[in-house]
């Protein structure tokens, strides 16, 4: 397996890759910007971004949204975990809309980021491509007593 790593915090870098390799995953690419991060998916295809919400020059948002929509993505499906300290409702809804696969509070856990990680490659949702929004399918549950109109068929 192998991972981008994306925090502008050399130091969290440098736990978040002592628990991936706990895990047993070596290959981690870790950069310090979400420019060089989009620079490495031009020619580097992860099966997992790991990314800080408040890196630059783009914000942890916009980056998964390029990479959900980016005509030169390699990978649009790559499951996203947004890593952040910043956990206000807000902040977890905006990731949400913006295709995160999974959302993961400072400070993590081994055993927090292993369940993220495996959700996002192992338990993946389907997923969505429309107008307004492209990534994993944002329900986690079915909601048997909506009945409006905008109700998808089977669910």
């Amino acid at each position: 397996m192998s991972v981008l790593l994306v925090d502008s915090n050399r130091h969290m870098r440098g736990l978040v890759r002592g628990v991936l390799h706990a895990f047993g995953i070596r290959d981690v690419k870790e950069v310090g910007d979400s420019a060089d991060a989009l620079r490495e998916l031009k020619t580097f295809s992860p099966h997992l971004i790991v990314i800080e919400l408040k890196v630059a020059p783009i914000d942890g948002l916009e980056f998964t949204r390029m990479v959900r929509r980016g005509e030169n993505s390699l990978d649009r499906f790559v499951p996203i975990i947004m890593l952040t300290a910043y956990t206000e409702r807000h902040h977890v809804t905006a990731a949400r809309d913006s295709g995160v696969t999974e959302f993961l509070a400072k400070p993590i856990s081994a055993e927090a980021l292993y369940a993220r990680i495996y959700s996002a490659v192992y338990r993946q949702r389907r997923f969505i491509d429309s107008k307004g929004y492209t990534g994993p399918d944002r329900r986690r549950r079915r909601n048997l007593e909506y009945k409006g109109k905008e109700r998808r068929e089977g669910n």
